[in-house]
C-alpha cells in the first residue's frame, strides 16, 4: 500500500536521486521511481516502542560543543544565528520547506527525523543495538536525514510515514519529500 501510495505522488516526476550502494562504497543514482520499488515490504512492529529507552537524545558526536539539533540549525539557517557560549543559539533565520514557512530564531523549530524514529523501529531498528539506534538518531552525514522545520508543521507530522503525510502545506515539495525518505530508508 505505502509503495503504491509514494508511487502515486511522484507519478510525473520520474527525478533522481542518489542512495548509497548497498556493497559500494561510492553512491549511485537512480529514478525516483525505481528506488521506490526497491524499499522492502514487510509488516510493521511497534511493540515496546519507547523513543526516549530506545533512542535516546540529541548527542555531541563530535565533542565541539553542540548537539546534532544545534548542528543541524547552524547547517541549515539561511541567515547564521550569533552562537554564544555552550552552543546557545540565538537570532538566525531558516527556511521549513515542508510548509515554505521563513522562521525566525530557533525557538520556532523542530529538527525532524525525515524517517520518523517509529517508523525506523516499526520497520526493523527494533532489532538494532541500542548504540546503533543512537547513531540512526544522530545521523549527520546525509543532509536528507534530519531536517530543521517549523515547529507547527513537524507536529503535524508527527510519526507519519508518506502514507498519511506528504508535506501537505506544499504540494510543491512531495517529490523532494518522498526522495528524501526513500534516500533514508535504502540507506
Amino acid at each position: 500500500m505505502l509503495r503504491g501510495l509514494l508511487a502515486a505522488a511522484l507519478a510525473v516526476l520520474p527525478t533522481p536521486i542518489t542512495t548509497p550502494a548497498q556493497a559500494a562504497p561510492a553512491a549511485y543514482t537512480l529514478p525516483l521511481t525505481d528506488a521506490v520499488s526497491q524499499l522492502p515490504v514487510a509488516a510493521e512492529d511497534r511493540t515496546d516502542y519507547d523513543r526516549e529507552a530506545s533512542f535516546g537524545g540529541w548527542i555531541d558526536a563530535d565533542r565541539e560543543g553542540c548537539n546534532t539539533r544545534m548542528e543541524v540549525l547552524l547547517a541549515e539557517a539561511v541567515e547564521a544565528p550569533t552562537v554564544t557560549g555552550r552552543c546557545t543559539l540565538s537570532g538566525g533565520r531558516w527556511y521549513s520547506w515542508y510548509d515554505s514557512a521563513l522562521v525566525d530564531g530557533p525557538r520556532g523549530l523542530d529538527i525532524d527525523h525525515v524517517v520518523p524514529l517509529a517508523e525506523a523501529w516499526d520497520s526493523g531498528a527494533s532489532s538494532w543495538t541500542r548504540d546503533r539506534r543512537v547513531a540512526y538518531a544522530n545521523y549527520l552525514d546525509d543532509q536528507r536525514h534530519l531536517e530543521a522545520v517549523s515547529a507547527r508543521c513537524i507536529r503535524q507530522k508527527a510519526d507519519q510515514d508518506p502514507s498519511t503525510w506528504l508535506v501537505p502545506d506544499n504540494p510543491a515539495e512531495r517529490c523532494h519529500y518522498v526522495a528524501a525518505w526513500t534516500s533514508v530508508k535504502l540507506q
